[in-house]
């Protein structure tokens, strides 16, 4: 019963933070307090935005906020990496020709995530494979301080869950 309440605790200060908080900092920034708009958003940040690590090592991503929707950028990926361990390898597999001479460093590997409140979770985005070239749907959930990405196809239940931790700093 302590970890449901933790988890409702969890998700209803998460709601508050992502929904609330810039409701409440826009009303203050437009009633003459001294609060700008600007300052009112940095404020409301979202508990999405930041780096996390999948706790299987396998990848490290950015989350920000891209104006409407949150999306984040490969910062290390293990499949998508040399043999040398430190360069990134090219988007070979990627569906557009154009792109298949890039690096998949800090390529854009999820986008398009909006808050769902009815749901409490962020969806709608999609999930790009580098390794494969293939892209899926996803959202991404918070749950005791860790991000839950699940990319899939068609139906959530037909895909798979990548679990993060938040990097510290």
């Amino acid at each position: 019963m302590i970890a449901c309440l933790r988890s409702n605790f969890f998700e209803e200060t998460t709601m508050l933070k992502t929904v609330m908080a810039p409701l409440l900092l826009g009303a203050l920034a437009s009633s003459g307090t001294g609060i700008s708009a600007a300052s009112a958003q940095v404020a409301a940040a979202s508990p999405l935005v930041g780096v996390w690590h999948a706790q299987d090592g396998s990848l490290k991503i950015e989350m920000f906020d891209a104006g409407g929707s949150y999306s984040g950028r490969r910062l290390y990926g293990r499949r998508v990496m040399e043999a040398d361990g430190r360069s990134f390898t090219r988007d070979v597999h990627n569906p557009d020709p154009a792109l298949r001479a890039r690096s998949l460093q800090n390529v854009m590997v999820v986008k398009g995530l909006k808050w769902n409140p009815g749901s409490r979770r962020w969806e709608g985005g999609s999930l790009y494979d580098g390794s494969s070239g293939r892209t899926y749907s996803a959202h991404v959930e918070l749950e005791n301080g860790k991000m839950e990405l699940r990319g899939y196809v068609g139906s959530p239940m037909l895909g798979r869950t990548v679990i993060f931790n938040r990097v510290a700093g």
